[in-house]
């Protein structure tokens, strides 16, 4: 498997892995065609050197999993840098093999190299099977996270 930068061509079936599960259903916009503002964003993203948005391929070429990787500096723990893991997907059809350890191992490599301190995501609470993977992968629920949509 190999795991590499997003490209245009990748955008469609990012969106329909995040898609394909309920809580996804209810807030994105998978069709086909994909609206633009899907590709206006991957721009945005890649364009983005804290950004770092990849997908793993199968040993046959197929896009089965994706994440998005984000670095954030800021001035607490002495000027430390935060990577930050979203949308972490793997395609239904490839579920239960590794493949999301493999992603996080990735990620977690790739934030120590960007000198990153601690790594962090947040999980919806209607997903406990997430929840239970990602302290198996050795995360914490250290903080209690809350949001306010706009």
């Amino acid at each position: 498997m190999t795991i590499r930068t997003a490209q245009k061509k990748d955008v469609s079936l990012i969106v329909q892995m995040i898609a394909n599960d309920p809580l996804g259903k209810l807030r994105e916009a998978y069709q086909e065609p994909l609206p633009q503002r899907y590709y206006e964003a991957f721009i945005k993203i890649n364009d983005d050197p804290n950004q770092e948005l990849v997908v793993i391929e199968s040993k046959h070429g197929d896009v089965i999993g994706t994440l998005q990787l984000s670095f954030l500096q800021y001035l607490t723990y002495q000027g430390g840098v935060r990577a930050q893991i979203e949308a972490v997907r793997v395609h239904e059809n490839h579920r239960g093999q590794g493949i999301g350890q493999l992603l996080f191992e990735w990620a977690i490599e790739k934030a120590k190299k960007k000198g990153a301190h601690v790594v962090q995501l947040t999980t919806d609470k209607k997903r406990p099977e997430a929840l239970d993977f990602y302290e198996k992968l050795g995360f914490k629920a250290s903080h209690e996270g809350m949001k306010l949509h706009l």
